[in-house]
């Protein structure tokens, strides 16, 4: 298996919507400024998606001018049609490809994120052996989750569990089975061991955007509509309902959605 069959036709319905819904992807925080100066060189993006965080890459004031040029990979046809009409810039390319194909040469990069993503890898040690042959020595490999915080809410744990009996068998980040990668032959060889930070913060939110967000991750997006829309009327009583809401902007409806941020960083090893 190169992707798995949810992700495979999940991440092909509502492409639009997910990439113009609001994510945390612009903090300094969510790049590895601690681990690697930003300093001019060649980067590639894995399962790069619609292009949500590559442009806030591309952005960001410390990287904008360090990227010589940036190779995205994403196996989803949808998304690369997103990412391709959304990031407009002559250092960016898009092509199809793998976690464990991706028909990038050996050594080229310097920098390799991905983020969203990794949980979805089907063959850890095919990655890590890939990973470790297109990153150069000393090159930093990074990544990155941006999470709902179900700890720190009732309501959040409220819409965590309306949605979670539709995972079916899909390996959701919170169960961790990622983090096999690194007891995996080729992490070990290539790789040092990894560095890892979590923090905290909030989105600003609507309860629209609550049940929108929930409605495009893979699992939800390819129910039946009226399983869908049945999906969508319970998670917005959640919200309704939710007394541990914190408010923003009452007035407008405007609440804070707790989320997390796992940064993991690994060195290729010399």
């Amino acid at each position: 298996m190169t992707v798995h069959d949810i992700a495979k036709s999940g991440f092909n319905t509502a492409n639009e919507l997910y990439d113009r819904l609001p994510r945390q992807s612009t903090s300094s925080s969510a790049f590895p400024t601690a681990f690697l100066t930003p300093a001019l060189m060649r980067a590639s993006r894995i399962a790069s998606g619609t292009g949500i965080f590559t442009r806030c890459f591309l952005a960001h004031p410390e990287w904008q001018s360090a990227i010589k040029q940036l190779r995205a990979v994403e196996p989803s046809e949808g998304m690369r049609n997103v990412f391709s009409k959304t990031v407009s810039d002559e250092r960016v390319s898009v092509t199809e490809g793998t976690f464990q194909q991706t028909g990038i040469e050996d050594g080229w990069a310097d920098l390799v994120v991905i983020a969203q993503a990794f949980h979805w890898c089907p063959d850890y040690e095919r990655a890590s052996e890939e990973l470790g042959r297109i990153l150069k020595p000393g090159g930093v490999l990074a990544l990155i989750w941006n999470v709902e915080d179900s700890e720190t809410a009732k309501w959040v744990a409220q819409v965590r569990d309306c949605i979670q009996p539709y995972e079916q068998d899909s390996p959701q980040y919170r169960l961790g089975h990622w983090r096999r990668t690194f007891g995996t032959t080729a992490y070990q060889k290539a790789f040092e061991r990894p560095q890892e930070e979590v923090w905290s913060y909030h989105l600003p939110v609507s309860g629209d955007i609550v049940v929108d967000r929930a409605s495009t991750k893979s699992y939800v997006s390819i129910l039946p509509d009226d399983e869908k829309a049945k999906v969508r009327r319970a998670l917005a009583a959640i919200v309704e309902r939710g007394e541990d809401k914190v408010w923003i902007k009452e007035s407008e409806g405007t609440f804070a959605y707790p989320y997390k941020t796992n940064l993991v960083i690994a060195c290729r090893k010399m």
